[in-house]
């Protein structure tokens, strides 16, 4: 088939051997048709680079009424994150009193997350998107610039002038409240275990610390994934060495109970032996013994604010200009004190 041809629905249907009513179910990932079918036909439409007509939109309407958030995260441990229940609740609070959908996909990698937005405006289900964790150097950017697909990035500082538009807080100035406050403490063998190191937060917070040995304080950065078994493994190693480091700090709450509950097995006592805190809280995190020093926002209120804010650039003709999110504060709890003699 000639590729400069426009490809249309009973194109793909001949090419599949399927119906066109087929097709169409799986290029809006609706129940109809088998996996392997669903996989065919979507290999058909991405080989041809099929995208809806003008005249189709028009027909079932301009808008989707539906936003897409494409979270890259492990699924067996998001549920257990604060931070993602309390975001996704508040933006989809703010969605619902304008009867918006919201369509959540949970991916494993960076290239699955670029092509499941390759099919939601392929299939036009989405009006916009949020998107979480940016990246140093994010491949994500030029493709909703080829897409045509209005985002707004969920980050740790302003965007850049070829990125779409941030709702921000500032995790340089949260990584300074938080190392800073155990520098106070007398602290100097400070730790950070953080997720993956092209994420632009690590890079913001894991520099503050660095920079810090301007002032003596011996800073580290450890790299997850994540996961309670990875932070379990790097804080058993950190808790071997010789020279143990006095404070540690986690990326979120569920890696801060992890390593506590390390701590607790090796027989560590927080915070007389180490000092443990967190970039993130939650209700867990007061409940825990000792209760866990946090850094505290209003997850769900920066939620609401993120979904107001692509609503407003789904109807902007051209990226917005960036905006703030509500600022953390520092919640001292019983897991932080001076450091042993």
């Amino acid at each position: 088939m000639s590729r400069s041809k426009r490809v249309t629905i009973a194109d793909i249907a001949r090419q599949a051997g399927v119906s066109p009513g087929a097709v169409s179910f799986a290029l809006n990932g609706r129940p109809g048709v088998s996996e392997e079918t669903r996989q065919r036909i979507l290999a058909i439409a991405d080989h041809h680079q099929w995208r809806p007509s003008s005249t189709a939109r028009a027909l079932v309407g301009a808008r989707a009424g539906v936003i897409g958030f494409a979270v890259n995260r492990p699924a067996r441990t998001l549920g257990s994150e604060a931070f993602f229940t309390d975001l996704i609740a508040g933006v989809q609070s703010s969605l619902a009193d304008r009867r918006i959908g919201m369509q959540l996909a949970v991916v494993p990698s960076i290239e699955d997350e670029m092509d499941t937005y390759r099919r939601w405006r392929r299939a036009n289900q989405v009006d916009g998107v949020l998107v979480l964790d940016p990246r140093i150097d994010d491949p994500r950017h030029e493709l909703f610039s080829s897409l045509g697909l209005p985002a707004i990035m969920i980050g740790g500082e302003p965007s850049d002038e070829e990125g779409p538009a941030t709702i921000w807080l500032d995790d340089a100035e949260a990584a300074r409240t938080v190392f800073g406050f155990l520098f106070d403490l007398g602290h100097r063998r400070i730790v950070y275990v953080s997720g993956p190191s092209e994420h632009e937060h690590v890079r913001l917070r894991g520099g503050v610390l660095q920079a810090m040995s301007q002032q003596g304080v011996a800073g580290e950065v450890i790299e997850t994934d994540y996961s309670p078994a990875q932070v379990a493994a790097a804080v058993h190693e950190l808790l071997s060495r010789g020279q143990r480091p006095s404070a540690i700090v986690f990326d979120n709450d569920v890696m801060a109970i992890a390593g506590l509950r390390v701590a607790q097995q090796s027989g560590v006592r927080v915070p007389e032996h180490v000092s443990v805190a967190s970039f993130d809280d939650s209700a867990v995190t007061s409940l825990v013994h000792p209760s866990i020093t946090c850094l505290t926002r209003d997850t769900f209120g920066f939620g609401e604010q993120a979904a107001r804010f692509l609503l407003d650039q789904i109807e902007a003709p051209s990226t917005l200009p960036d905006r703030t999110g509500p600022a953390p504060v520092l919640t001292e709890r019983e897991s932080t004190a001076r450091p042993p003699a």
